[in-house]
């Protein structure tokens, strides 16, 4: 909280403003950034916002994510109050930092670029404005309470970033279908970065059925090769009725329904889609958790609804180990950079 600008009294990811200087606090850790990556709903927010004649504007969303970055001290998005996560070198680290890094060691950090103290120092001049990862020079500092991981010698930089900026939602996809006994299980956004490692930890979970649902052809395409769902359903997740209608075909009602889509009003059509008695895990930013809850309470829905908060403990190396145990994990992630 030493580092909050404005409001005074709140933690550094509900701040307004957080102060930057590259000065540390002892248990503080400097990392010069090399790439950021843009959570999904945030990037899809940005991109849309900034389009000319039905095109995304690389440079005027190259110049809007700056001023966020210049403005709030952190990449903070305000419309979905999102961030994203970093790649980057330890580059001083604190006499009392708890975090165990070294200086030299090159890191992924996996607490929100929200609450991230960030300065960006080259204009952002290696980033087309077209992709979730953004080619960086600047610095971010870490907190005594942060957490960050050491980038794998064996993988691509990008291809470890995609992972790690997802892996909460496969560890605790593994942790609630690990509490059923052989249960169906739904991912909605089933052929995107947490979605594909969400089947793989649901069936490497002990999952009886996983059924995919992806909103194109293209997408099922992909999903069916991949083979890491027993069925899969193309279905607007925006649409109740319709995307019931397609689990249920496939199989359901589900035990277990995933949201992993980066698009909001998806909170009816994962409710109905799930059984009574069951779990719906939202791990999308772009969800309305009162409209969730409200319309669970409307459909008269006997479901568990958790928030998927990023993190649950040993989710980087188990995100890792799907990556590395399944082709299809390693091949959809790859398709996407």
């Amino acid at each position: 909280m030493h580092r909050v600008l404005d409001p005074p009294g709140v933690l550094p990811q509900a701040a307004e403003r957080l102060d930057t200087r590259r000065d540390l606090w002892p248990d503080e850790v400097c990392i010069r950034v090399e790439r950021l990556n843009l959570d999904a709903a945030s990037f899809r927010q940005l991109e849309q916002a900034h389009r000319v004649a039905g095109h995304s504007d690389g440079a005027a969303l190259r110049a809007a994510v700056l001023d966020i970055v210049r403005s709030r001290g952190k990449m903070h998005n305000p419309v979905t109050g999102s961030g994203g996560m970093l790649v980057g070198t330890v580059e001083e680290v604190g006499p009392d930092s708890v975090l165990g890094l070294s200086v030299g060691d090159r890191i992924a950090t996996l607490v929100s670029l929200s609450l991230t103290p960030l300065v960006i120092e080259d204009d952002l001049a290696g980033w087309d404005g077209r992709s979730e990862q953004v080619p960086c020079d600047g610095y971010a500092i870490l907190f005594g309470r942060s957490i960050a991981t050491r980038l794998p010698a064996d993988l691509p930089p990008a291809l470890s970033l995609a992972v790690f900026d997802v892996c909460g939602a496969p560890a605790l996809t593994a942790r609630v279908v690990g509490g059923y006994q052989a249960p169906t299980v739904c991912v909605v956004g089933a052929a995107g970065k947490s979605g594909s490692l969400s089947c793989a930890a649901a069936r490497d979970a002990g999952a009886g059925r996983v059924i995919g649902v992806v909103p194109v052809g293209r997408e099922a395409e992909s999903l069916r090769a991949a083979g890491l769902a027993d069925e899969v359903v193309i279905a607007d997740a925006r649409d109740p009725v319709a995307l019931s209608g397609a689990v249920a075909r496939a199989g359901g009602p589900a035990d277990v329904t995933v949201v992993c889509v980066d698009v909001p009003g998806c909170e009816g059509g994962a409710i109905l889609a799930t059984a009574a008695g069951g779990t719906v895990v939202f791990f999308s930013m772009a969800t309305s958790f009162s409209a969730a809850a409200l319309g669970a309470e409307g459909l008269a829905a006997d479901v568990t609804m958790l928030v998927g908060n990023g993190y649950t403990p040993g989710h980087a190396e188990l995100a890792l180990r799907l990556l590395r145990s399944y082709d299809g994990v390693d091949q959809l992630l790859r398709a996407r950079l």
